[in-house]
């Protein structure tokens, strides 16, 4: 969930003191069911993926248990990184990156949305919509899942349906956002499942 700079001085050392003192408690310690329902029926394992604000990296971790080739994670908690970067050493498979996901470049056939929209600062989500737009490839999508609820404070920051499609219209053609009918728990009838393509 670490991500950028903004309001709050989500910085990586806000991100690196969560994972020190184990302040995570959006961390499910696995990947989340419906990410998994969703990867299990790609069949091209080659696709370009990237994950922002990947965390744990649990997604990553099972997209290359079930053979696929081409993973990038970023995350800006350097904590994080070198943990990511030691446990993949020599894995040709996935590129750990550590940095400010608005500064990335690349061209992504499939980006997944794992609790790092509801990490950055509201006033970042524009940004961040204009920055997923030009991340990703032709036929690229924006796939994953965003908070249907709100939040005190933050991080987490929530959000709506209503929201959500304001916000994504513009540059991102919007297949689904559906409440899930598979998620975690703890988090059921919180969580909306997104499908955004390229406009």
């Amino acid at each position: 969930m670490a991500t950028t700079q903004g309001t709050n001085d989500l910085s990586p050392s806000f991100w690196n003191s969560k994972y020190e003192n184990q302040t995570t408690g959006w961390d499910l310690g696995e990947v989340s069911p419906p990410i998994k329902t969703y990867i299990d029926q790609i069949e091209d394992k080659e696709i370009r993926i990237l994950i922002p604000g990947a965390g744990n990296a649990y997604e990553a971790k099972y997209l290359i248990e079930k053979g696929f080739t081409n993973i990038t994670v970023i995350d800006i908690a350097p904590i994080l990184v070198k943990k990511l970067k030691k446990e993949w050493k020599g894995n040709s498979s996935i590129n750990i990156i550590e940095g400010d996901f608005f500064k990335h470049e690349g061209s992504y056939d499939l980006i997944i949305e794992q609790t790092f929209f509801c990490a950055i600062a509201p006033s970042l989500r524009d940004k961040y919509v204009n920055k997923m737009s030009s991340l990703l490839s032709h036929d690229g999508a924006l796939c994953g899942l965003l908070f249907n609820r709100h939040f005190e404070g933050g991080p987490p920051f929530g959000g709506n349906v209503d929201e959500y499609k304001k916000r994504f219209e513009d540059k991102l053609k919007i297949k689904t956002i559906k409440e899930c009918y598979n998620s975690y728990p703890a988090r059921q009838g919180s969580e909306l499942w997104i499908n955004l393509k390229k406009a």
